[in-house]
C-alpha cells in the first residue's frame, strides 16, 4: 500500500515535535525494594520530524510504548526506550512523559499500622543525538500548621494539606528512586499524612503538628538543605503549594538550583 506519511514535504519545515499525547497504559515501575509495581500511566512519546517528510507513523510510537510498558521500567530503562523510537522513525531526537500513581507502605505513628501512600510521579526524558536527559518528579503530601494562627490564638490554629513537588536530575550513571525521594522530604512539613490512622496515631499526628508549626516558606526551606545533602543530585527544584483552610486560595513558594 502506498505510504503517505513518508512521501516528500516541499514547505521546508522541520517539526520539532510530533507523536502521541495522553495515552493510558500499563507500566511496570521497578520498586527500591527489588520488586515491581504496576501502575496506570498517562504517556506522551514524540520525536522531530525532518522537513522533507510529509507525516510520521504514529503506529509506531504505540507500538515502542506497548512493547516497553511490560519491562519494568527504571530510570536506566529511557535511553534504550528512546533509541528505539529514534530508529524507527529516523528521527535525531526523541522525547517521552510518563505520569503516574506511585505507591509506597507507610506505618502509622502509633499503632504501626501499614497503608499505601499515593505519589503522583512522573518520568521525563530526552534524547538528542548522543545527549540524553532524565527528569524524575515526585510530589509529597504533608501537613503544615501556621505559626503566626497558633501564636495569634488562645486555642487551636489553622491547618491544611501541603504539596511538595522535587524535579530533579543526577550525576551521569546515578540515580534515585520515587522511595529515596520520599525519605529526603518526609519530615519538612509540621508533619507527615498517613492513609490509616487509628485514634492513637490522630491523637499523635494532630499534636505533632500543632508542636511543628510552619510557614511554605519553612517548609521549601527545609526540601532545600534536604535535597543539597543528597550528593547525588546535581540539579532540583521545589514546588510547594499550601491548600489553605481559611481562605479561598493556596499560597505557594518555589526554588530551583544547581550544585
Amino acid at each position: 500500500m502506498k505510504d503517505v506519511q513518508s512521501s516528500r514535504d516541499e514547505r521546508g519545515i522541520e517539526i520539532q515535535k510530533v507523536g502521541v499525547k495522553d495515552v493510558h497504559i500499563p507500566l511496570q515501575i521497578k520498586e527500591r525494594a527489588g520488586g515491581v509495581q504496576t501502575v496506570l500511566a498517562k504517556a506522551t512519546l514524540t520525536a522531530n520530524l525532518p522537513h522533507d517528510f510529509k507525516g510520521t507513523h504514529m503506529s509506531r510510537f504505540i507500538e515502542v510504548l506497548m512493547k516497553w510498558s511490560q519491562a519494568g521500567l527504571s530510570a536506566r530503562s529511557f535511553k534504550k526506550l528512546l533509541e528505539e523510537v529514534r530508529t524507527k522513525l529516523d528521527a535525531q531526537r526523541a522525547e517521552i512523559s510518563l505520569q503516574f500513581k506511585y505507591f509506597v507502605n507507610i506505618a502509622a505513628p502509633v499503632s504501626g499500622s501499614i497503608s499505601q501512600l499515593d505519589l503522583e510521579c512522573e518520568f521525563t526524558a530526552a534524547l538528542n543525538q548522543d545527549q540524553f536527559d532524565f527528569v524524575l518528579r515526585v510530589t509529597v503530601p504533608m501537613s503544615s500548621v501556621c505559626p503566626c494562627s497558633k501564636e495569634i490564638s488562645q486555642y487551636g490554629a489553622h491547618n491544611q494539606r501541603v504539596f511538595v513537588s522535587i524535579r530533579l536530575r543526577t550525576k551521569p550513571g546515578v540515580f534515585l528512586w520515587i522511595e529515596d525521594v520520599l525519605d529526603l522530604v518526609h519530615n519538612v512539613g509540621s508533619c507527615q499524612v498517613y492513609p490509616l490512622l487509628k485514634r492513637e496515631d490522630e491523637k499523635y499526628v494532630t499534636e505533632r503538628a500543632y508542636e511543628n508549626p510552619k510557614f511554605v516558606e519553612d517548609i521549601l526551606r527545609d526540601s532545600v538543605l534536604a535535597l543539597r545533602e543528597e550528593e547525588r543530585i546535581v540539579w532540583f527544584e521545589v514546588h510547594c503549594e499550601s491548600i489553605e483552610s481559611i481562605h479561598n486560595h493556596s499560597v505557594y513558594a518555589y526554588h530551583s538550583e544547581a550544585k
